[in-house]
Formats: structure tokens, C-alpha cells, sequence
């Protein structure tokens, strides 16, 4: 019995602890904090803000629940111990590893304690050095991270897409949610590097590509980012593409750009000019959001411009498929000759390495 019980005090100190480092105390008076305001009678007048509210809520009781009642169960379990009652011996001694195994599979969680791990995900990819082989590159890109999403049950949509002129893509970005979406996929914010033998060179020469992936937490109305209208340049242009069921001829593409950054975002998807606009905003105040965190900057007037392009020097992980097989993410060291399992969606382990090489820092 004793042992047991030198066991449940170590797992309570190891519990307190991790409940200390996700800030379960603060989590819990903001989950109050909103299940009281959506008791309010005007609640649901702002539709919109009503569901981000109840989002939070639920995101909220998903991150609190399982260490309250894990600790419950704990308190529990050391009261029994107490009894020093030796018939109970045998099970307690389950218990107690039960409740090992709960508290290794929650500790996970760890990993996802930063302010916006649990947001949802505006998730871009972008064609660079290496002309049709970068475009390809990009589609190569869509359709591993698409498949991951899936392997996930993450659920996403493509907000915009601008295809290559030749093949493959120039542009893409898409909607991806999920729980800790941003949590796992800030490891993928980065240049990827293919090196291959090109399909479209005639002497089939050895190409280096390059493609940047960036990924921002989906920003809805932050209270902490004001975007001052005379910092906006709008523009309505008519939809373009190649045609498709899903493409309008109306002018309803908006293009907004944040002037002091330049940042500019398109959006055609959707079938109204409103629609596009707040698809627009939302992606613009949350790709100015991260660059203010990135910078560490007090406010929108001090920010600069995206300094990180998608060609040499800058990548974060290189993907080689001659003349040996072998992706290696620069970062964590990890490296794995299995591209084509990687390429098919197979990212834990790289993600896995990166997140647990953060947890060590």
C-alpha cells in the first residue's frame, strides 16, 4: 500500500504541475466568464458572435474537463488508499495505474498551451523559386496536407486557388478546422524544399523547387486589433478561373490591402461581394495578428512587411527524391527516407519532433 501511495503523491505533484502550465485556474474563470454572458437575454442578437462565444465555450470545457476529473479521481483514489484496507490492494493497484495511463495520454496536451493552439487555421501555400516545377510543388504540397487533414478528421474548404499556367498551382489557401488544429499544424509555417528529377525539363535535369507554407490562427474579432479604414485599399475586380459550377461571373472578387504592411488578400470563392469582403478581413486581421506576435510589435504602425521569401537559405524542411529519398526537417534534425509515406500524408512524426522539441526549449 505504501508504494501505491508514494505513486498517487507523485502523480498529484506531476498533475498540479501540468495544470499550472496550461493555466487551468485562468481557462476556468474565462469558461465562467462566457457561459455567463451567453445567459444573457441579448446573447444571440449578434448571430455570428454568438457561435465564436459557444465555440469558445466548448473549446474551453474540452481543455478543463478531463484534468478536473482526472484530479477528482486522483483525491479519490488516495482517500481509499488511506484506509489502508489490504482487500482493496489488488484493485487500487489498477487504479493507480489507470490513472498513470490517463495522466501520460492528457500530458500531451502540454504541447498545445500557446494563446491560439486551439484556433482554427487560415492555411496557405505559395509557389516560389523554380518556375512550373514550384507550381507543381505546390500541388504536390495540397494534396499531402489535405490528406493529412483527413488522416485528422480535420474538416477544410479552399477559400482561394490561382492555378499555374502551365500545371500545378501559384496560390492556394484554405479553411482547415479541427481541435488544436493551430497547436499541430505551426510546425508546417515555413519554405519546403523538393529536389527531383523535373517531369517538365526535356532533358529530365535534377530541379530544385521551392514552396512557402504559411499558417495563421484564424482571428475573427480580436479585441486586441483595431485595423483603421483609412489603412485599407479595397478592390471589387470580376472572379477569373478556368471555369466550374463554383466560379461566378458577377464582380464580386475582392482584394484587400493592409497599406502600411502591404499585405494584400484575395478572396473569389464565395457568390456575394459581402461575403468575400468578410472572408478578406478575417484572413487580413489574422495574418496582421501573427506578424504583430512574430514582431513583437506594440502596435500595426510599427509592423513590417513578411520578410521570409521561398527560395535558398530559408527553408525548413527539404524533401529529396534523387538522387537518394530522404525528407529531413532542418529544425528538429528529424529525417526519414520514406518520402513517399510522408507525401501521402504520414506527418506525425515530423510534427511530433517539432512539438516535442519545443516542450524542451
Amino acid at each position: 500500500m505504501e508504494n501505491l501511495k508514494q505513486q498517487i503523491i507523485k502523480l498529484t505533484d506531476l498533475v498540479s504541475l501540468a495544470m499550472s502550465q496550461l493555466n487551468i485556474t485562468s481557462l476556468s474563470e474565462e469558461h465562467e466568464k462566457l457561459v455567463h454572458e451567453s445567459k444573457q437575454v441579448d446573447f444571440w442578437k449578434n448571430n455570428e458572435q454568438a457561435k465564436v462565444v459557444m465555440k469558445q465555450i466548448a473549446n474551453l470545457e474540452e481543455q478543463i474537463s478531463p484534468w478536473n476529473k482526472l484530479r477528482t479521481s486522483i483525491n479519490d483514489t488516495m482517500n481509499l488508499l488511506n484506509l489502508n484496507d489490504q482487500t482493496l490492494e489488488s484493485e487500487l493497484s489498477v487504479a493507480v495505474s489507470d490513472l498513470i495511463n490517463q495522466f501520460d495520454a492528457l500530458k500531451q496536451a502540454l504541447r498545445f498551451n500557446g494563446a491560439y493552439d486551439n484556433y482554427d487555421v487560415i492555411f496557405s501555400i505559395y509557389a516560389g523559386a523554380g518556375g512550373t516545377d514550384a507550381q507543381d510543388w505546390v500541388s504536390m504540397l495540397l494534396r499531402m496536407y489535405t490528406r493529412f487533414f483527413e488522416k485528422k478528421s480535420f474538416k477544410f474548404k479552399i477559400l482561394d486557388q490561382m492555378l499555374g499556367d502551365e500545371a500545378g498551382i501559384k496560390s492556394v489557401t484554405l479553411e482547415v478546422t479541427g481541435k488544436t488544429v493551430y497547436g499541430l499544424l505551426k510546425s508546417e509555417n515555413g519554405v519546403h524544399r523538393l529536389v527531383r528529377l523535373s517531369p517538365f525539363n526535356a532533358n529530365n535535369l535534377r530541379q530544385t523547387s521551392f514552396a512557402r507554407v504559411e499558417v495563421i490562427p484564424k482571428i475573427i474579432a480580436p479585441k486586441d486589433l483595431a485595423i483603421e479604414d483609412k489603412d485599407l485599399k479595397v478592390d471589387v475586380y470580376r472572379s477569373g478561373g478556368h471555369g466550374g459550377q463554383s466560379v461566378n461571373t458577377t464582380d464580386s472578387a475582392v482584394r484587400i490591402t493592409h497599406l502600411p504592411t502591404n499585405i494584400s488578400v484575395a478572396i473569389q470563392n464565395e457568390r456575394s461581394q459581402l461575403q468575400n469582403k468578410e472572408l478578406a478581413m478575417t484572413i487580413l486581421r489574422s495574418k496582421l495578428l501573427k506578424l504583430k506576435l512574430d514582431q513583437h510589435a506594440d502596435n500595426l504602425a510599427t509592423l513590417k512587411g513578411p520578410l521570409q521569401s521561398a527560395e535558398w537559405g530559408n527553408q525548413i524542411r527539404s524533401y529529396v527524391m534523387h538522387p537518394y529519398k530522404q525528407v529531413k526537417d532542418l529544425r528538429t534534425q528529424y529525417e526519414t527516407s520514406d518520402i513517399d509515406q510522408v507525401l501521402s500524408g504520414d506527418l506525425d512524426l515530423l510534427i511530433d519532433s517539432y512539438l516535442n522539441n519545443l516542450s524542451l526549449e
